[in-house]
């Protein structure tokens, strides 16, 4: 056998491996947790408690629950891939001094919460975190659903099947499957990705006022994603493009972030009382 034929032979072998290896371990180049389980008062939140959810099959997800005040909103909020419910604090303290509820359901392995992370649990318990809300006695059409990076994919799909007074995408991605093209461009990813987050399939089933936010400088998702969503999406829908935001710090760097979802809610608010 000559040396190149050996060489061809271990790097098929080599690339064999590979595939294996990210085919196996997919969700872990997805998922990035932190599993640390912090209450709300560890990070100086006011009025924002924990609590717990049973789901069907056994597993436990820890939520953050901040009542909104008279007249106010609760944002059902289903966050990014990274992290966990405390790397949030600053949001969900902007959102409370606006006067706004929040709830924040971590994903099954981040923040306490137990199991493991999968477009299949993720969506189910975002139904649960739904339901918990009502029961709570917080009305369908006080609810704004709220999907981060990774969650915007919940949260659509969760806006397709459930009354909201509205949705909020921050930072949306068409599908995980296209993200996953760019990231790892030598993988066949279109033939193993199991999580696939089609958020370009769903958007068109949801009926109810949309807002995405998207950084014109994100490098992680790309603001042409989050045109394309605009585009396929129903009315009535608003694009707010941040030039110099990223991929997460639109309520970091200055207001505008902020501005424009305030914006949005308080005409959501006059809309409904019309």
């Amino acid at each position: 056998m000559s040396l190149l034929v050996k060489l061809a032979v271990f790097a098929l072998v080599a690339y064999a491996a590979i595939l294996l290896a990210a085919y196996l371990g997919q969700r872990r180049l997805m998922y990035f947790p932190d599993r640390t389980r912090i209450s709300p008062a560890e990070v100086g939140l006011a009025g924002v408690a924990e609590r717990t959810l049973a789901t069907p099959d056994g597993e436990r997800i820890v939520a953050w629950y901040g009542k909104a005040r008279p007249g106010e909103p609760t944002l059902l909020y289903f966050h990014g891939n990274a992290g966990g419910l405390a790397d949030r604090a600053e949001r969900i303290r902007r959102f409370m001094a606006e006067g706004w509820g929040i709830c924040m359901m971590a994903y099954r392995g981040y923040a306490g919460s137990t199991g493991s992370p999968s477009e299949a649990a993720n969506v189910a318990d975002a139904r649960l975190a739904y339901d918990a809300l009502v029961s709570d006695g917080v009305a369908p059409a006080s609810i704004v659903l709220y999907g981060e990076s990774l969650g915007t994919g919940v949260a659509v799909q969760l806006a397709a099947e459930r009354p909201a007074a509205g949705l909020i995408l921050d930072a949306p991605y068409t599908s995980i499957l296209e993200i996953g093209k760019q990231a790892y461009p030598y993988l066949p990813v279109s033939t193993f990705l199991e999580d696939r987050y089609e958020t370009r399939a769903y958007i068109g089933r949801v009926h109810m006022p949309l807002l995405i936010l998207h950084g014109e400088a994100d490098e992680v998702i790309p603001a042409a994603m989050g045109r394309e969503l605009l585009g396929l999406a129903n009315e009535p829908k608003r694009l707010v493009i941040l030039p110099d935001a990223g991929h997460s710090n639109i309520y970091i760097d200055g207001n505008a972030g902020l501005d424009a979802v305030r914006q949005w809610l308080g005409e959501l608010k006059l809309t409904h009382r019309s």
